[in-house]
């Protein structure tokens, strides 16, 4: 029997993760099988558990369900005690392990596939929600010279870096204390692009050279990215690469294997495109 492997998420049905694993099994000639769980919202422990109990080896966890996942686990990689959320875990005889791929997958398509570099650069960070919390680590970890997070909760922006207090480049503020700033990396990590919705941003935010990057994808361009472009941003990235960088992060952790990214983000891109 193939070993198991799932998604849990409410909802959960656009999910492309199914595709992206079965693609990295084939890749890897691994034999499991991957699937989407729509989970209740009140019913994500209950959900894990009757996987486990079937079988299961190992999930990935998606909205709203991180911050629960983190709770869940019985044990914790120091990237996800640090996020407060995981988004995969690895089910043994010890019990279950919660990792964060976030912030490593992020990493990964802003260095290797968009060749962007973070340190000594200026870095805007946009909301700090679970999202923000699962990449804040590793961004800061790469040295931005400025590491800025806004958010419409100031009190919340704040008690996030707070968190990371050590980091002598990183502060806190709300979006109308952009004004007059501009940076050279701006990542939307607000929910506000899932709602069709834009943070109330100031003008001015892109400087000549940078990079717009947004969390979220889709078959449209975001409000953020359209906006990024019409401000002047020089390069515009949706959140498709870190989704597969960070699926790619979570099967070395279950297989031992590095899937090679490149082929099946080309594939979803061009999956994309015919399906306009």
């Amino acid at each position: 029997m193939s070993d198991r492997y799932c998604v849990f998420g409410n909802p959960i049905g656009h999910s492309k993760s199914p595709a992206i694993h079965a693609a990295f099994a084939a890749q890897c000639r691994q034999d499991l099988s991957y699937e989407a769980i729509l989970a209740a919202p009140d019913g994500f422990a209950d959900a894990v558990r009757a996987f486990i109990a079937a079988g299961g080896r190992g999930a990935n966890v998606t909205v709203p369900f991180k911050e629960q996942a983190w709770r869940l686990a019985t044990r914790l990689s120091p990237r996800a005690e640090l996020a407060g959320a995981v988004n995969t875990l690895v089910f043994d005889h010890s019990g279950m392990f919660g990792d964060n791929t976030d912030g490593a997958g992020l990493l990964r398509d802003l260095t290797v596939n968009l060749g962007c570099r973070i340190a000594g650069q200026r870095v805007l960070l946009l909301g700090a929600g679970g999202a923000a919390r699962g990449v804040l680590g590793p961004l800061l970890d790469s040295r931005p010279g400025v590491m800025v997070i806004a958010n419409r909760r100031v009190a919340r922006a704040g008690d996030l870096a707070q968190g990371f207090a050590g980091a002598a480049s990183l502060r806190a503020c709300g979006y109308p204390e952009l004004a007059g700033q501009s940076f050279d990396l701006v990542i939307n990590a607000t929910s506000a692009s899932l709602v069709g919705e834009l943070p109330p941003l100031p003008a001015g935010l892109f400087a000549p050279a940078s990079l717009a990057y947004d969390l979220m994808y889709g078959e449209c361009e975001t409000l953020f990215l359209a906006f990024a472009r019409n401000q002047g941003a020089a390069r515009l990235a949706d959140g498709l690469g870190m989704l597969v960088e960070q699926a790619a992060e979570a099967f070395h952790l279950w297989r031992g294997l590095r899937p090679d990214s490149a082929p099946v983000i080309a594939m979803l891109r061009a999956t994309a495109v015919s399906a306009r």
